[in-house]
Parts: C-alpha cells; sequence; structure tokens
C-alpha cells in the first residue's frame, strides 16, 4: 500500500496552514499513516520497500521536529528579557520566604517596561559575563536587562537605550579600618572588584592596588569581613544591598564616578531600541520608576534627572581604541601571559599534593590493614563523586565561616585541586601497583630484600612507569580545571580571557591566543613525562 491521498493531503496541509496546532496535528496525521504504510510494507512487500517506508517514515518525523521548532520560536507577544539570577539583592534574587519568586527592582522594571510596550514579559536565565555575546549572537533573547553599563566599550558590540538608573562607585572597607578613605589609601593593599565593569577598570588603572576579581556581587563582602581583603570598590546598588545588617563593614566616602546602566538590545534592531526609548521615557514622567526603586531603597536625586537625559554630542564609538587586525591583538598577550603565571603555580603546587597524597592512599588500599584501606577507599569516592566547584566553596568559604581557618584564596585553590586530584592519582597508582607481577616481590624476597626495599626498588618504580601516561593526562588536564578558581577571586589565564574579550569584544583572536598558552603547557609538560619514560625505560 502507497502513501495515500489522506497521507498526502495532510503534508499539504502542514505547509500551507496557518494555525500551528493545526500543523502539529496534520503532521501527526500524516506520520500515523505513514507508520501504517511501513508496517504493512514489512509484512506484505520486499525488504527494500519496507526500508523506502522507514526512510519516508525518518523523514516526516524530521519535519515534524523541525515543525515543532519552527512554531515554538514564532513571537507570541512575548519580550524576552535576560539577567542573571545570581546578580543578587537589589537587582535580581530569590527572598527566602518564596524561593520559587524572583524579584528585584530590574524585575519590576523590566515587568514595567514590557507592559508599556505591551509586550509579555519574560526572563531568561543567562550568565552575566556572556550576555553581550549571546544578544549578538542572536535567538537566545531579545534585549539585556542586567545592570548593564553604557559604556563606550559596550556601545561598540551592542546598542543601547537611554538610562534607566543612575549609579556611582562606591568604596567598602571594615569599619576597624579608619585609614581608608579612598583608591590611593589602597596602594599596596588588596580591592575586590567584580570582573567586567567599570569598577575593575578603574582599580586596574590605578597603580599599586591588588585587584581581586569575583564573579558575583557577594562573596566578596564575605571576604572583606574575614579580612582577606581590604575594601571593595563596587556600584552604589550593590554596596547597599549588602552593607544592610553587615554592622563591621562602613562606606569609604561618598559615591563617585556617576555612570549609567542601560537596556541592551542587537545593533540592527533600531526600531526596537526607539520604541524602548519611549516606553522607558513614560516610565520616568509617570513615576513609575520613582515607585519601583523608592520600595528598595534606590531612589535619589541622580533618579530624579534621568528624564533630562541627552546623549553625548561627541560619539562615544570615538573615545575606544579597540584592537580589531590580528597584529594588535598581541598587546594582549603580556597581560594573558602573566595570568598564565597564575595557572602554573597553581597547577603545579597542586599535581605536586595529588602525587604525594595519591601514592600515599594506593599503598593503603593495596598492601594496607582493612581499616586503612577502608578509609582510602572512602576519600576517594567522596572526592571523585562530589563537585570540584562545590569542594572549593567548602574549603574557601565553609572553613573560614565555621572553623575560623581563613585560608588564602591561592591556598584555598592548591588545596582544593590537590585533594581532588588526588583521588584520580591514588586509582592511577593503584592500576600501575597491581600490574607488576607477583613474581617481581617474590624474587626480592627470595634475595633477601626487605619489604620496604622491595617496594621502594622493584615495585614502585615499575608502577610509577605504567601509570606515568595516566598521571601525565591528568596533570594537563589540571590546568584546564584550575580555571575554576577564578571564583574565589584569583586571575587566571582563563578568567583573564574572559575580561579582556569582553573589554575587546574579540572571542576568537584572544581565544586562539589563549588556546596556543593552554597548548604551549601542556605540550612541556608531555615532552617532560616522555623523557621520563625513556630514562625509567633504560
Amino acid at each position: 500500500m502507497k502513501l495515500n491521498q489522506f497521507g498526502l493531503g495532510s503534508l499539504v496541509l502542514v505547509f500551507s496552514g496557518k494555525d500551528a496546532e493545526f500543523n502539529r496535528f496534520a503532521l501527526r496525521i500524516c506520520v500515523l499513516n505513514s507508520l501504517s504504510s511501513a508496517v504493512y510494507q514489512a509484512w506484505f512487500l520486499s525488504h527494500l520497500r519496507f526500508l523506502a517506508g522507514c526512510l519516508l517514515l525518518s523523514v516526516f518525523f524530521q519535519n515534524l521536529s523541525r515543525a515543532e521548532i519552527f512554531n515554538s520560536t514564532q513571537p507570541k507577544g512575548d519580550l524576552r528579557w535576560a539577567n542573571d539570577a545570581e546578580g543578587g539583592a537589589p537587582y535580581i534574587f530569590h527572598p527566602s520566604e518564596n524561593p520559587e519568586r524572583l524579584v528585584g527592582f530590574e524585575v519590576e522594571f523590566a515587568e514595567a517596561l514590557c507592559q508599556q510596550l505591551g509586550k509579555k514579559s519574560r526572563f531568561i536565565q543567562y550568565n552575566w559575563a556572556n550576555l553581550i555575546s549571546g544578544l549578538r549572537q542572536g535567538g537566545n533573547f531579545d534585549i539585556i536587562i542586567a545592570a548593564l553599563e553604557r559604556t563606550p566599550e559596550n556601545l561598540l558590540q551592542v546598542a543601547m537605550s537611554r538610562p534607566y538608573y543612575v549609579f556611582g562607585q562606591q568604596l567598602i572597607t571594615r569599619i576597624s579600618d579608619a585609614t581608608v578613605n579612598g583608591l590611593t589609601a589602597l596602594r599596596g593593599r588588596s580591592v575586590g572588584v567584580l570582573g567586567g565593569t567599570l569598577s575593575f577598570r578603574l582599580a586596574t588603572a590605578h597603580d599599586g592596588l591588588v585587584v581581586r576579581v569575583y564573579d558575583d556581587n557577594i562573596n566578596y563582602f564575605h571576604d572583606l569581613e574575614l579580612g582577606r581583603i581590604d575594601a571593595i570598590l563596587t556600584d552604589s546598588p550593590i554596596a547597599e544591598g549588602n552593607l544592610r545588617g553587615r554592622t563591621s563593614l562602613r562606606r569609604a566616602g561618598p559615591a563617585f564616578e556617576p555612570a549609567y546602566y542601560a537596556v541592551a538590545v542587537p545593533l540592527a534592531d533600531t526600531n526596537l531600541l526607539a520604541r524602548i526609548d519611549v516606553a522607558l521615557l513614560g516610565l520616568i514622567e509617570d513615576g513609575t520608576l520613582k515607585r519601583i526603586y523608592s520600595k528598595y531603597g534606590l531612589w535619589d536625586a541622580n533618579q530624579a534627572r534621568l528624564a533630562l537625559w541627552k546623549p553625548d554630542s561627541v560619539s562615544l564609538l570615538s573615545t575606544v581604541s579597540r584592537p580589531q587586525t590580528f597584529h594588535r591583538r598581541w598587546v594582549y598577550l603580556p597581560i594573558l601571559l602573566k595570568a598564565a603565571v597564575t595557572t602554573l603555580w597553581v597547577s603545579v603546587s597542586a599535581m605536586m599534593i595529588a602525587m604525594l597524597l595519591g601514592l600515599f592512599l594506593a599503598v593503603a588500599r593495596v598492601y594496607g590493614p582493612l581499616s586503612l584501606r577502608w578509609l582510602a577507599i572512602g576519600y576517594i569516592e567522596i572526592f571523585r563523586g562530589t563537585p570540584l566547584l562545590l569542594q572549593l566553596y567548602f574549603i574557601y568559604f565553609g572553613l573560614a565561616q565555621q572553623l575560623g581557618w581563613k585560608l588564602s584564596a591561592g591556598t584555598a585553590a592548591v588545596l582544593t585541586l590537590g585533594l581532588n586530584y588526588a583521588a584520580s592519582e591514588a586509582e592511577n597508582y593503584r592500576a600501575g601497583l597491581q600490574s607488576v607481577p607477583r613474581g617481581q616481590a617474590e624474587a626480592a624476597f627470595a634475595l633477601g630484600l626487605s619489604p620496604w626495599l622491595t617496594f621502594r626498588r622493584i615495585l614502585l618504580p615499575q608502577a610509577f612507569r605504567i601509570s606515568l601516561p595516566s598521571v601525565t593526562n591528568d596533570f594537563i588536564a589540571l590546568f584546564k580545571d584550575s580555571s575554576i578558581v577564578s571564583v574565589i577571586g584569583l586571575v587566571e589565564l582563563t578568567k583573564e580571557f574572559l575580561i579582556r574579550s569582553l573589554d575587546a569584544g574579540d572571542y576568537l583572536g584572544l581565544g586562539l591566543i589563549t588556546a596556543a598558552i593552554y597548548f604551549v603547557m601542556g605540550h612541556i609538560v608531555s615532552q617532560l613525562a616522555r623523557l621520563i619514560e625513556r630514562r625509567l625505560h633504560l
């Protein structure tokens, strides 16, 4: 039986109908009809026709999935705005009394803006550091409402509306530290900033500051309270939200360097940008913004001047010089190499801990008494079975808050990576030890060698040679996994790449340079491992 007229009619309806639900209904009829044809051919016709029926069925399923995707991406009156829910109060956060709800002044502003535009607000969760690249790529969301600064750097990559909030830079320190009254007083001392922000650019522009870069708005306040850093430079709304209830911290002077948050849209979408500007001005003039900001304690005299804002007469695009050619990208090489030094010492130090501890665990598991064996197995399973990021937070923040162990960021990073990779190295060494023929030890004992000397001179060298390729592979993987330490303020190679690529708007060129640095480091380790292997085989 061939595809009948009813099935062909359904297929025609799929491509001619305008109603999405009707299209899906017709396609399903077509699929069922094709399925029945394929089954009939399987039983009554040749194998060749059966295969042809299955092929036709797969094509129909593919068309069905495409139709579902097509229908799901059609405009339905939604305006998709992106933000990162890790932004914290007062921007966007989940209140403790109702963790299912999303609140914050940017959440309410987005809803009011969508209502003014006649659209339905639809929140899209997206990593803050990648918001601009996600908008430029297209298809992920329509606009960005996420404390994005209206700066020349950002205006090179996206179009931005008139400002919806005026903020300043606020310096924060401990109440007990009366010496800090400005950035100049922090020379030679550490200051925490959020990566990819105006705070970061201001801090790095001051000579003599030890800049610690963080990925969120919360953890550098914890570090300041614990004495790990000396001050924080951040946006005034972040300061306002995090100083509440923190009696040990204070503002080190008034806010300075006023700047603006604005809505970001794709460069080519001038129509949407114009509509947003009109809607935003309406929210300012009818008092909606004042009501929202007052609710979160953010309304001040600066916000009252939003209605009077005018774009600069001089184009902001002319004030930024950004490396666009391949030759000019190399100006970032010294910066990336400096960050690679951090990656190198963290990885090498952690691997030394991992190899020594892993060897002890392997010996305990293979030759130790039952109790020691179970302890080694428990350690290995716990550290292999839990996320590395969770272990890092536990060691860096958990031990400090619960036990008062205030480890530095570098110490916590090395310790966490070393403890985590020790579990993997223990299994590598165990495989090597168990691969050495039993007769080797028996021959050594027959010659009168002690158990310790047999292990050190006979078993360990052979086990190490067997395990070396796996250990080398883990060492190279450790270079890449070390990027996770950026969450506690260490600027290693990947973090520096992310910061500079945001400034330069160049993921490809800087990405290739960064990848080359990682490749060189990994290649050097591989060559050293091969050299050791050749010597061990002599």
